[in-house]
């Protein structure tokens, strides 16, 4: 398993506005097309505005063919129109979990 580890920094006071069409309409073509949500935080304490979600996926091959088609999909390119102008920037990681840890 890997780990697509994002972080997305927001525009002050952005955080909820996204969140609310994120689960309204971005989630659950998220979750048709790439699977495997791991974890989706908020930034609380150190460098704040930010989301930070984990998807986990058999392999890099696993991760393109999936990303692919949720790019492929017309609703999730209607809602990447709506979403365009809160972040500021985006950091992204792929992680490969140790051999002890609890998430492999």
């Amino acid at each position: 398993m890997i780990i697509d580890h994002r972080t997305y920094t927001f525009h002050p006071r952005k955080i909820p506005e996204f969140l609310e069409i994120f689960e309204r309409e971005g989630l659950p073509i998220q979750l048709k097309h790439l699977g495997n949500l791991v974890g989706y935080y908020i930034s609380m304490i150190g460098t704040l505005n930010q989301v930070i979600h984990l998807w986990g996926y058999e392999n890099l091959a696993d991760m393109e063919t999936r990303r692919a088609a949720r790019d492929a999909d017309p609703a999730w390119v209607a809602y990447g129109k709506k979403t365009t102008g809160f972040i500021i920037c985006q950091e992204t990681k792929i992680l490969k979990p140790a051999s002890f840890s609890p998430v492999r």
